[in-house]
């Protein structure tokens, strides 16, 4: 489990095809990799990928094509900006929402528009996860926790802070970019409940 609070933005080194999926090689600035052990998990803008190399300047992990293909990493070149988070530990603080790593599916940024020191984003999400989206309520966009503004139909809106605009990818976005979006789990669980009960 992950908490949204983007702790690092790497860099992408390399994509090695490895009989038939890719290893991703990741450099990191400020993320600290002393206490990583193989076999961890860190989220890469949002996806948990597992750690099969590192050292103190970075690490590697394996991705399948079926990630490459529902993710935006497919979309990733030497040089491309990603936001980490190592898994959360007991006692760690949860300062954004609980967050799997598991991408539900990949929207688009639609506008941008400055509002005094923050920005405006809207976002259109894929037809099936529109009904999961709600005012304040939230959502992981590339692996960043983020509350929702407004909903209208398939977009939603949201409001990025100075800090969060410096620190994480999303101060490189611009309309069409896609990004991978994870829904609270709680809509998951409420649906789940109600259907069950209808089904009663």
């Amino acid at each position: 489990m992950f908490t949204g609070i983007v702790q690092d933005m790497g860099r992408i080194v390399a994509l090695e095809p490895r009989a038939g999926d890719v290893r991703v090689r990741v450099a990191v600035d400020r993320l600290p990799l002393d206490a990583v052990r193989t076999g961890d998990s860190i989220a890469v803008s949002g996806v948990c990928l597992t750690v099969v190399e590192h050292d103190a300047r970075g690490f590697a992990a394996d991705v399948s094509n079926e990630t490459l293909s529902l993710t935006t990493l497919g979309d990733l070149a030497p040089g491309s900006h990603v936001n980490l988070e190592p898994a959360l530990r007991a006692g760690d603080p949860l300062g954004g929402h609980l967050v799997s790593g598991h991408v539900d599916g990949v929207g688009r940024v639609v506008s941008l528009a400055q509002d005094a020191r923050s920005w405006r984003i809207r976002f259109e999400t894929p037809p099936d996860l529109a009904r999961y989206v709600a005012r304040k309520g939230s959502i992981a966009i590339d692996g960043v926790s983020l509350t929702v503004n407004e909903v209208e139909g398939r977009e939603f809106g949201i409001n990025i802070i100075p800090h969060t605009w410096q620190v994480t990818t999303i101060g490189g976005y611009a309309p069409g970019r896609r990004v991978n979006l994870e829904i609270d789990p709680i809509a998951r669980y409420v649906e789940r409940l109600l259907a069950a009960g209808a089904a009663a």
